[in-house]
């Protein structure tokens, strides 16, 4: 079957399966608060970091500060205390800083509806943008991070070696009616079922149209 057909029967069984797995933590994060700035400032916390770390530190710094104007107040000392033990917490803190000051000098304190605009705050990639834009705005977009590289190219959508080649990709290859689930999707079927080692191939959902499946999973068991 063409990858153009695959998608939509790909995403409708992902759906279909979607309340057996923990919503992500920047899903829920944004759920939660409908907050263009939490989204922003929970996705640098979640950068090469755990979601349960990211949830708890996002938790407890947002007791402290959920503004700009807030969290510009506090120390990057106090920052780092309060987001620790998430990976590189002592630059995160001074990029969450940068970010909150640009945010009231040229925004109002408010986050910027503007792909582009993100991608000009210090520590903010492609990714991150996209995040905010789906999550804290509700815009199209594909955020692409280490699940939806890696399970994209295991289906064979994609033939990519970076996460940005992959967003790219991808925004020519998915539908755009499909653009704002696939993050979500994809990132929750990569953290329970198609893990980065040993995936879960013998109960995936959708390995009939797996290429990874087909062309090493089934390859592995007749070599047994």
């Amino acid at each position: 079957m063409q990858t153009s057909k695959q998608i939509p029967e790909v995403i409708r069984i992902l759906k279909k399966h979607q309340k057996e797995f923990i919503t992500p933590a920047l899903t829920e994060i944004a759920e939660r608060s409908n907050d263009p700035f939490k989204v922003l400032i929970s996705c640098i916390l979640s950068l090469r970091t755990k979601d349960a770390t990211t949830a708890k530190a996002s938790e407890r710094l947002y007791k402290l500060a959920d503004s700009p104007y807030d969290m510009i107040k506090l120390s990057t000392k106090r920052i780092s205390m309060a987001i620790y033990p998430v990976g590189f917490y002592k630059t995160k803190s001074k990029r969450i800083k940068g970010i909150c000051r640009l945010l009231i000098k040229r925004y109002g304190g408010k986050v910027p509806p503007d792909f582009d605009a993100l991608l000009t705050f210090k520590g903010v990639g492609r990714k991150t943008a996209n995040i905010v834009m789906v999550y804290g705005f509700h815009k199209h977009g594909i955020p692409v991070d280490t699940h939806v590289h890696r399970v994209s190219n295991r289906l064979g959508w994609v033939q990519t070696k970076t996460p940005e080649k992959t967003e790219l990709a991808l925004r020519v290859l998915v539908p755009k009616m499909y653009w704002m689930d696939l993050n979500n999707l994809l990132v929750q079927f990569g953290q329970n079922i198609c893990r980065p080692i040993n995936p879960k191939c013998s109960i995936c959902p959708i390995s009939k149209y797996c290429e990874y499946y087909k062309n090493v999973y089934l390859k592995k068991l007749i070599q047994r």
